[in-house]
Order: structure tokens, then C-alpha cells, then sequence
């Protein structure tokens, strides 16, 4: 990777008054998967001996690979939360594009030994775990993560280098209960576009300085503090799936919702069966319950929307909770 030079950054003073624990002895980020669908885990090094680099068709100039994105968000890492227990990256991929070497053209597919054989991925998704800055909200453990996503099909590589590329970055918490990633709107930058490593870790280094942990934090308790009936629940399900049928007039004027009728499934069953995030005896659901089914659907969501989804169920969960507390109209509970 070439290499860009970070000035030293002391870690966020509101970063301060959240608990800090000693070394855990984790190594890895992210034991668990944070996302399922259609991926697959990558070792780093695998990644960056072994996966063929694409290039832009009309220069045949490299692009900035997966590898570089990972190692200049882990140089920003370092750099801003230094003295941190900083855990290397979980990296999952998918969509792979296979080739092979020209010595190999004209073998059968079976017959192609791995030394044969070239692959890079479409897409790719990764998380760098902080675990000595935690939280606890409802008595589960979040924990700092930084973390982002690759796609080479958002990406124009029939043109010449000179044309940004597109990266999606974030910092948030990890709710170590689930793995499920929990990402606020000054946490979470959908298209990052960069022509260089500089200008990528401009960008990262941008979006950790104005992130506001005490903020969301804040939020996450205050989602635990309101409740949603069985009757509202309900409800809430219906109009979700009225959602996507509604006149575009009407769509403009309600909080967005990007979950599809598959993951609003996964909601509904675990309302009634996941051992943590379940509803009460009564029928009722917290908001940072409701929120956590959320995440956890976003789990089948595939690498390119993977972000989007985890921004909008904090977004639509928070709009929910917001109407709640001051009685105000909401389409989804009205």
C-alpha cells in the first residue's frame, strides 16, 4: 500500500467518560459474523497475497484495492484512538471473480490447480473492533468499531483512473450480545469518493473526529425507556408493509424504511423467540429491543446495502422513539 502520512490525534475527549477495560485477550474482530448473507470470511493476508488487484480498463491503473482500504482505516485507527486495544479486522466478501492464469487457458475448470486459479471480490466488508472503550445499554456490552465497505460495481472501472471511486465508511458499536452493528447518521458516510489513499484517509480521519459516541449513546438508553404495545407492534409490522406501496406524494412525507418483507419476517419471529430482544409477557417491546430485531435482520442484507440498512433501522427507530416520547404524529404507530 503506499503510504500516506496522519498526523498524531489524541483520542476524542467524549470518548473520555465512556468505561475503559484492560486487553481482553481477543485477537480477532468479530468472532461471530456481523453480516450472513451470501458472504464468506477472508483472512487479510490471504487477501493481500493471493487476490489479483483491478485495474481501470482504459489506463490499466490499479484501483485502490481492498487491501488499502482496510490498512488505511486501520493506520486512522491507530493513530486517533492510540493507546487503545485495537483488534485486527473481521473481513467478510462475496461475489467472487474468478479468472486464471494464461498458461491455464485451455484446461477444463476441474482440472485448474489452485496455483492456476485468480480471484478478487466484488465486494467486501469489514470491522476493527476497539474493545477497551465499551458501554452498557440494558445490560448489554457495546463496543467501538470502525469499520466499511468496498463494492467494484459502484465503481466505473471501464474508464480511466483519474474518476472517483466509491467507499462507504462508519464508527459505531458493536453490541457484543449479537454482533449487531449499530450506526448513527454523523457515524456513517454512504459515499465516501476518493481518487487516492490521501484523499480515502482524509476521509476516515474526517468522519472519527466529528463522530459523537455520548450523543448516540444517548439515544440507545432512550430507546430503552419507551415501549410499544402489542396492539402498536402489530401495527408497526402492518404499516411497514403497506410502506412500499404507498403514492411516491405520501412516501416523501414519512421517516424512510429500507427492509424488505423477508427481514420484517426475521423481526416478527424473534419478537416472539430471540432469547434476548424478545417481547415482555404483556406483548410489549422496548425500542432498543425493537431496534436490536432490527440489526439483526440487516444480517441478511448483501454487502452493498449492508450499511444503508444498519444507518436507517437507528434512523427509523429513533423517529419512533422520538414520536412517542413528545405525542406527536408518526405513520407507522399513528
Amino acid at each position: 500500500m503506499k503510504k500516506a502520512k496522519l498526523k498524531s490525534q489524541t483520542i476524542n475527549s467524549n470518548i473520555a467518560i465512556i468505561e475503559h477495560i484492560a486487553d481482553n485477550g481477543l485477537q480477532t474482530s468479530s468472532d461471530k459474523p456481523f453480516i450472513i448473507s451470501n458472504t464468506s470470511s477472508c483472512d487479510l493476508n490471504e487477501m493481500r497475497e493471493k487476490h489479483i488487484i483491478p485495474v481501470f480498463v482504459k489506463d490499466n491503473e490499479p484501483a485502490i484495492n481492498h487491501t488499502d482500504f482496510i490498512e488505511v482505516t486501520q493506520e486512522v485507527v491507530r493513530t486517533f484512538y492510540r493507546g487503545e486495544n485495537i483488534l485486527s479486522p473481521s473481513v467478510r466478501v462475496s461475489h467472487p471473480i474468478k479468472g486464471r492464469i494464461p498458461e491455464a487457458r485451455s484446461k477444463q475448470a476441474k482440472d485448474l490447480s489452485e496455483q492456476e486459479k485468480t480471484i478478487y471480490y466484488e465486494r467486501m466488508a469489514f470491522v476493527i473492533e476497539i474493545p477497551s472503550v465499551v458501554a452498557d445499554v440494558s445490560g448489554n456490552m457495546l463496543t467501538l468499531t470502525v469499520g466499511g465497505v468496498k463494492a467494484y460495481n459502484l465503481d466505473n472501472l471501464y474508464n480511466r483512473k483519474g474518476v472517483d471511486e466509491h467507499f462507504k465508511v462508519f464508527i459505531g458499536f458493536q453490541n457484543k450480545v449479537c454482533t449487531n452493528m449499530c450506526i448513527s447518521s454523523d457515524g456513517f458516510v454512504k459515499d465516501l469518493r476518493a481518487r487516492s489513499i490521501e484523499e480515502l484517509m482524509d476521509g476516515i480521519l474526517s468522519m472519527v473526529q466529528r463522530y459523537d459516541p455520548m450523543l448516540f449513546l444517548k439515544q440507545m438508553k432512550r430507546m430503552d425507556q419507551v415501549s410499544l404495545t402489542e396492539h402498536q407492534f402489530a401495527q408497526l409490522i402492518g404499516r411497514c408493509r403497506m410502506y412500499q406501496f404507498v403514492p411516491k406524494q405520501l412516501k416523501r412525507e414519512i421517516e424512510p424504511l429500507e427492509f424488505v418483507d423477508t427481514q420484517l419476517n426475521s423481526v416478527v419471529r424473534d419478537y416472539y423467540t430471540d432469547a434476548s430482544f424478545c417481547r415482555e409477557d404483556d406483548g410489549s417491546i422496548n425500542l432498543w429491543k425493537l431496534y436490536n430485531l432490527f440489526t439483526g435482520a440487516n444480517k441478511s442484507s448483501y454487502i452493498d446495502t449492508f450499511l444503508d440498512r444498519a444507518h436507517n433501522a437507528h434512523s427509523f427507530s429513533n423517529s419512533l422513539t422520538n414520536a412517542i416520547e413528545n405525542k406527536s404524529d408518526n405513520w407507522f404507530i399513528s
